[in-house]
């Protein structure tokens, strides 16, 4: 089976496909904190045990695909792959084929888990499209009605928004975020919600307009992340979500690039 594993600020996303099925959904999927202090060894029995509790073992495991934008964290899961799956794993880094053009001033700048979503949402449009990305910052990726990757905007994440003025202001309360009931709060909580939760969709829906108006035409709105149904349910702008959507780019990236890849003397190779 191929493992995708998509290693982000705050989580690590990853998941199982039948690596014979090129367009097959993911069988299964798990999500963990990111540490980039954590070892190879820490990282392979987490996993391990992970996978041995969905009724999976370490023996279904022949071929990995890494997105990573947390450099000190990637070196442990590569050597995690090597020493517990005796798996050589496929980084998307510069050299990878991705199928995408990438028309950023430096290609080299643009983050893996960026252009992994982008290769995802146009397989599956097959147009133009607008990537939101609701992570620790939320992304928004421009691809061409020719699929290509023409850059985008960076937006502080929701999570740091509420935790900025929860530490800078010493009055205000950490809180939920949930849409309010009426946009006027009426207690301190609700008025930070209100100012939360719409002031963020009227970020999404801004943003997404003047990218659109860029692109021209009528692209194709998609988010992804931990809290994109909840701000897909009032943004004007998103038409669908798809929380898979790196995971399923990983796959993609991976038959686009299924030549045979060295795998080093390990544990399980020596039938231990």
């Amino acid at each position: 089976m191929l493992l995708a594993i998509d290693i982000g600020n705050t989580n690590i996303v990853f998941g199982l496909y039948d690596k014979e099925k090129e367009k097959e959904k993911v069988r299964r999927h798990w999500r963990m904190e990111t540490d980039p202090g954590r070892t190879s060894d820490e990282f392979g029995v987490t996993f391990l045990e992970m996978f041995r509790y969905a009724g999976f073992s370490k023996d279904d495991i022949d071929a990995v695909i890494i997105s990573c934008v947390v450099p000190t964290a990637c070196g442990a899961v590569v050597e995690m792959c090597r020493t517990y799956f005796g798996v050589e794993p496929l980084v998307v880094e510069p050299g990878v084929k991705t199928g995408v053009s990438i028309l950023y001033e430096n290609p080299k700048e643009v983050g893996a888990d960026r252009i992994v979503n982008a290769v995802a949402a146009y397989e599956k449009y097959k147009t133009a499209c607008i990537v939101v990305d609701f992570g620790t910052a939320t992304t928004f990726d421009c691809i061409s009605a020719r699929g290509e990757y023409l850059g985008g905007a960076i937006a502080p994440g929701i999570t740091i928004s509420m935790e900025a003025l929860f530490r800078r202001a010493s009055k205000l309360p950490r809180v939920e975020f949930a849409k309010p009931k009426t946009a006027i709060g009426r207690t301190t909580v609700q008025s930070m919600q209100s100012g939360l939760v719409f002031g963020y969709m009227g970020l999404v829906d801004g943003i997404v307009a003047r990218l659109a108006a860029e692109i021209g035409g009528t692209p194709r709105v998609v988010a992804t992340g931990g809290l994109a149904p909840l701000i897909a349910t009032e943004s004007k702008a998103i038409e669908d979500v798809d929380e898979m959507l790196t995971l399923d780019g990983l796959r993609l990236i991976w038959h686009r690039n299924r030549e045979a890849r060295p795998a080093p003397q390990s544990e399980k190779q020596a039938g231990r």
